[in-house]
C-alpha cells in the first residue's frame, strides 16, 4: 500500500497536509486527482487535493476541534485507499481560528475572539524579491493592519511595468521591453505575444505565495486573496470558462486550509470586460461547493457595486463611488445589505496624478474615524511616488505617509468597544456617533467631529449617570481624561480638527 507523509500532531485551526507519492508522467493536473476525508472530534471534512509538480500530490485539511481524527485518501493513482491517524492540540497563543461574520455588521474569529478589520491594499508585494518581501513583512510588523488585500496573479498598471518573480502557468510572456508609461494601455487584457499551457500551473509560483499567506498568519494577519483581476497583459483575465475552472480549483485546493485566508473574487470586477455576471455567479458556486471552511467572500467593483444581497456574499467590500464621499455611505450600505461593510479602497493617501491616489493623511485618517464610528471598517493604501516607483499600493516596501502611523489608536479604541462592534447613532447632526452593536451595555458613546472644530461641546444624558469623559486628539494620537461629569455638563475642547470623544460610564448613580 502506498504510504502517506502527514504529521502526527497539528494544532486546532493549523494545516495537516498528507502527501502522495505519484505519477508525473502525462499532464498530471488535469489527467490525475487526489481527495481525502478527515474526521473528528464531531466534524468530518472532504477536500480536494493538487498536484504540486515532482511527482507529489498533496491534501490538505483544516480540523476545527482538538481530539484524535482519522483521514482517508483516494486518488486516481492508487489502487486503494490511503489511511492514517493524527492528533489535534489546543491553538497556540495568537491562533483564535478563522475570521467569521458576528452580530450581522461584525466579525469575530471562531473561538469569538472579536476581530476589528484595519486594512491595507498592496497588490503583488508576494510577487517582488525577496529582499522587498523582507521588508514588507518587516513594515507590517510595525504597523495596526491585520488585514492586507493582494492578487495571486501578476498585475499590469501604471508605475507597476515590470515582470513579476514568476508566473502562475507554464509558459514564457511577451516581450516587456516594448512597454513604456505611455503605451502600457494598449496592451491590458491582450494575449498576443504570451505563450502559456492554461492546462499546467507552476506549483513554485503558489508555493510561494502559500509562504506569504502563513508568513502574514505569524503576524496575526488576514490574507484577503484576490483571485482575478482585469490588470493584465499576460492573458490571465481572459481565459475561458474552462481554465478559469481548472485555476480556481487549484487556487481553492491549495489555499482553503490556511485560516488566515479571505476570498476577493476579484478587483474591480466591473471593468474585467470578458467576464459577465452568470460567470462570478459560477466562481462564487465554486468558492461554496470547495472550500469546506466557510472562509469569508466578497468581490470588488470599480463603479457599479455588486449585489452584495447575494446569499453567497459574507461582507460588503467598497471602493469608494463618489469623488468625496466614501465612508458617509457606510450607514446607507449597513441597512441595505445587513453585512459588514469594509471599505477596501476609500481612496488612497499619496501624491499621483490619479483622484483615487493622492489624498492627505489627514483625510485618510478622518475617513478612517468616519467609517469606523459608523459602523463599518476603513481600508488604507498608499500611493507617493519616489524616484524608484516602488509604491506601497502595488510593491509593498516601506510606508511614507503619515496616517498608517495613528491607525493603532483606532484598533485600540475598537478593541476596547463593549460586546462586538460599534453602529451609528444620532446623538445630534453636526457629529458623527458611535454606540456598541449589541443593547443592554453600559452608557458608552464614541463621537466624531470629523472636519469640524468645536472649542466645547454640552452634553445632558440623564440626571443620575455619572460619566467619564476622555478627549481624543485623533493626530496626535493622544487620549486626555476630562474627568467624571452628572447631568448636564460641558467638555472643553482645542478648537481644532480631528478630535474625538468617549464616553462612558463609570458608576451606577451619581452622589
Amino acid at each position: 500500500m502506498e504510504q502517506a507523509k502527514f504529521s502526527g500532531a497539528v494544532e486546532r485551526w493549523g494545516v495537516q497536509e498528507v502527501r502522495l507519492d505519484g505519477p508525473n508522467d502525462g499532464n498530471p493536473f488535469v489527467e490525475q486527482w487526489v481527495r481525502g476525508e478527515f474526521s473528528g472530534s464531531g466534524e468530518t471534512v472532504r477536500t480536494e487535493g493538487f498536484y504540486d509538480g515532482d511527482g507529489r500530490y498533496i491534501v490538505r485539511f483544516m480540523p476545527s476541534f482538538e481530539g484524535r481524527y482519522t483521514f482517508c485518501l483516494t486518488a486516481s493513482f492508487l489502487d486503494g485507499p490511503v489511511a492514517g491517524i493524527f492528533t489535534v492540540s489546543p491553538a497556540s497563543a495568537g491562533n483564535h481560528g478563522p475570521v467569521r461574520v458576528h452580530n450581522t455588521w461584525h466579525f469575530a474569529y471562531e473561538d469569538g475572539t472579536p476581530y476589528y478589520s484595519i486594512g491595507t491594499t498592496c497588490y503583488v508585494w508576494a510577487l517582488q524579491d525577496d529582499a522587498r518581501i523582507a521588508q514588507t513583512l518587516e513594515t507590517l510588523r510595525h504597523s495596526a493592519f491585520n488585514k492586507i488585500r493582494f492578487c495571486l496573479l501578476p498585475k499590469h498598471y501604471d508605475y507597476n511595468l515590470g515582470e513579476p518573480r514568476s508566473y502562475p502557468y507554464e509558459g514564457t510572456p511577451m516581450d516587456s521591453s516594448v512597454l513604456t508609461s505611455e503605451n502600457f494601455n494598449d496592451y491590458t487584457g491582450k494575449t498576443e505575444g504570451n505563450h502559456w499551457d492554461f492546462a499546467r500551473f507552476n506549483p513554485e509560483h503558489f508555493r510561494h505565495l502559500e509562504a506569504c499567506v502563513l508568513e502574514l498568519q505569524k503576524l496575526g494577519i488576514e490574507a484577503d486573496l484576490i483571485v482575478m483581476h482585469p490588470y493584465d497583459r499576460w492573458g490571465f483575465s481572459c481565459m475561458t470558462r474552462e481554465q478559469d475552472d481548472l485555476y480556481w480549483k487549484y487556487v481553492l485546493a491549495r489555499f482553503s486550509a490556511y485560516r488566515n485566508v479571505w476570498w476577493s473574487l476579484a478587483n474591480e470586477y466591473d471593468i474585467m470586460r470578458a467576464k459577465t455576471v452568470a460567470d462570478w455567479e459560477h466562481y462564487a458556486a465554486l468558492i461554496c461547493a470547495l472550500d469546506p471552511y466557510r472562509h469569508l467572500r466578497s468581490i470588488h467593483q470599480c463603479i457599479h457595486l455588486y449585489d452584495h444581497s447575494r446569499p453567497w456574499i459574507t461582507h460588503c467590500s467598497i471602493q469608494r463611488v463618489d469623488l468625496y464621499k466614501t465612508a458617509e455611505a457606510t450607514d446607507e450600505l449597513r441597512e441595505r445589505y445587513r453585512k459588514p461593510v469594509v471599505l477596501d479602497e476609500i481612496a488612497y493617501e499619496g501624491d499621483i496624478q490619479h483622484g483615487w491616489g493622492n489624498i492627505s493623511g489627514e483625510e485618510m485618517l478622518r475617513r478612517f474615524w468616519e467609517a469606523a464610528c459608523r459602523g463599518g471598517y476603513p481600508g488604507h493604501g498608499e500611493t507617493y511616488l519616489c524616484p524608484e516607483n516602488v509604491l506601497w499600493w502595488s510593491h509593498g516596501g516601506v510606508l511614507r505617509g503619515e496616517s498608517p502611523k495613528r491607525f493603532g489608536l483606532l484598533r485600540e479604541i475598537l478593541s476596547q468597544t463593549p460586546g462586538t462592534g460599534l453602529r451609528p447613532h444620532p446623538l445630534s447632526w453636526d457629529c458623527i456617533c458611535a454606540v456598541p452593536q449589541e443593547d443592554g451595555h453600559e452608557l458608552y458613546y464614541l463621537i466624531y467631529f470629523s472636519f469640524m472644530r468645536p472649542s466645547f461641546r454640552e452634553f445632558h444624558f440623564d440626571d443620575e449617570t455619572p460619566l467619564r469623559v476622555e478627549i481624543i486628539d485623533t493626530w496626535e494620537g493622544t487620549v486626555r481624561d476630562a474627568g467624571v461629569h452628572c447631568g448636564k455638563f460641558r467638555v472643553e475642547l482645542p478648537g481644532k480638527p480631528y478630535m474625538a470623544l468617549r464616553i462612558m460610564q463609570e458608576g451606577s448613580v451619581c452622589r
